[in-house]
């Protein structure tokens, strides 16, 4: 017997669809403001600050690298309540997703920082400026040029990682999708529509982070 598609009952469904794609929308946008920002400071202790900061840094961003995100989250949703640290899905999908972020971006924004002529640095020093001036405008501004694109496909790749926070019952866009399944009995079509949802989310947020570097780096480009 031949199968036959049935894309209407998936679409019978567009409100809990919306509602899981606004919801991976928030945890990108959380993801990747809070683990950039986490992954610019790594990336300054681990070239620039204290010696005895350094190891620390370095034990938090090699335990992220090497290990699952999906373990990362059930440890944060699952583990941390048994020593009195509650939070819920939607908290604990974005802290997993800062902190995962955060360990990736901060190696490579120092790959950008280690790119740094020595003279730069040089500079900024006869202009009496501070070493966080130094850092801010010098050193990672620039850096930051340079590693946009890698950066920018790190987020990309978070977003894609983020399905797995369906399984803390997170509501985002492959809890949707599950959801879905489970009354419509339409995998096939269900899945394939998710797929496409997802590709068309990558696009856009790549094409919207090429646009935000222009903006933001344009000086520094010309």
């Amino acid at each position: 017997m031949a199968y036959r598609f049935e894309f209407a009952s998936v679409f019978d469904y567009t409100p809990v669809l919306l509602t899981g794609i606004g919801v991976t929308a928030e945890l990108i946008a959380f993801g990747a403001v809070i683990g950039v920002a986490i992954g610019i400071a790594c990336a300054w202790a681990r070239t620039q600050g204290p010696m005895a900061l350094r190891p620390v840094v370095t034990t938090y961003v090699e335990l992220i690298r090497n290990t699952p995100f999906l373990i990362q989250l059930f440890f944060i949703f699952f583990g941390l309540p048994a020593i009195g640290i509650q939070m819920g899905e939607m908290q604990a999908a974005c802290l997993a997703m800062a902190l995962n972020l955060g360990a990736y971006s901060a190696e490579i924004i120092r790959a950008g920082i280690a790119a740094t002529p020595r003279g730069q640095y040089e500079a900024g020093s006869s202009l009496a400026m501070t070493r966080f001036q130094v850092f801010r405008y010098v050193v990672l501004k620039p850096a930051m040029t340079r590693i946009w694109p890698a950066l920018s496909s790190q987020i990309v790749i978070v977003m894609l990682g983020s399905a797995v926070v369906s399984q803390i019952a997170a509501e985002d866009l492959t809890f949707a999708a599950n959801f879905i399944q489970s009354r419509s009995f339409r995998a096939f079509e269900v899945y394939f529509v998710t797929t496409g949802i997802y590709l068309v989310l990558a696009l856009a947020l790549r094409q919207l982070l090429r646009m935000l570097g222009q903006r933001l780096f344009r000086r520094s480009t010309r």
